[in-house]
């Protein structure tokens, strides 16, 4: 996903990018005040905007309010210290798609644009207050799912490292044939790159219903 980061925290934001970058996804900006935040995500379009709801010029909230009016397909992930759920009701109502706390770890925060970039919505993702994430698919499983035995396979060897001519013929099928079962493969795991597709691989492997 194409992002913009919005905390008035930037080393946090340039260490958090670093991580964002090398799971596949695209750092556009980062912005440290309300009013830059505002103009980063008009600016730069991206597909969701990581906020934080603290900021010395203006409320995070107000942040919000502003990218929904200005650039409504942008989705709004608050990531934040505050937690009180009057503010997280609050944020539904402005019509942000996710509400986690930093307490999270960074493997919440992949979960998240996972889900989000699939159309759905997360509200403390992970925490303590919710259901044993184990007794159900988690999001990467969920994703991996949709694959058939066959796209399973070429996503096994882009997680590989695999290029394309190794593919195939590894698997003795024509190029153009792979092509079209890579482009299945990133359409249903909502990757944009074949790097974000090993990134997701390389999660289910950890521990998410996939085996490399």
């Amino acid at each position: 996903m194409q992002l913009v980061l919005c905390d008035s925290n930037r080393i946090f934001c340039e260490a958090l990018a670093s991580m964002l970058q090398t799971r596949g996804h695209r750092v556009l900006a980062i912005a440290t005040t309300a009013s830059d935040s505002i103009a980063a995500v008009t600016t730069n379009r991206p597909d969701a905007c990581l906020l934080d709801l603290r900021f010395s010029d203006s409320s995070g909230l107000d942040v919000a309010r502003a990218i929904r009016r200005y650039v409504p397909e942008t989705k709004i992930l608050v990531f934040s210290c505050v937690t009180d759920q009057a503010v997280v009701s609050e944020t539904k109502d402005i019509g942000v798609v996710g509400f986690l706390s930093k307490g999270q770890k960074p493997e919440a925060i992949m979960d998240a644009l996972e889900l989000i970039n699939v159309g759905r919505m997360v509200f403390d993702l992970g925490s303590s207050r919710q259901p044993n994430r184990r007794a159900m698919p988690s999001p990467t499983e969920e994703l991996l799912r949709k694959l058939t035995p066959r796209e399973r396979q070429v996503l096994q060897r882009i997680a590989a490292g695999q290029d394309t001519a190794q593919m195939a013929r590894e698997m003795n099928v024509a190029i153009s044939t792979l092509r079209s079962h890579i482009g299945c493969v990133l359409n249903k795991l909502g990757a944009h790159s074949r790097v974000q597709a090993a990134a997701i691989a390389n999660r289910g492997s950890n521990g998410d219903g996939f085996e490399t």
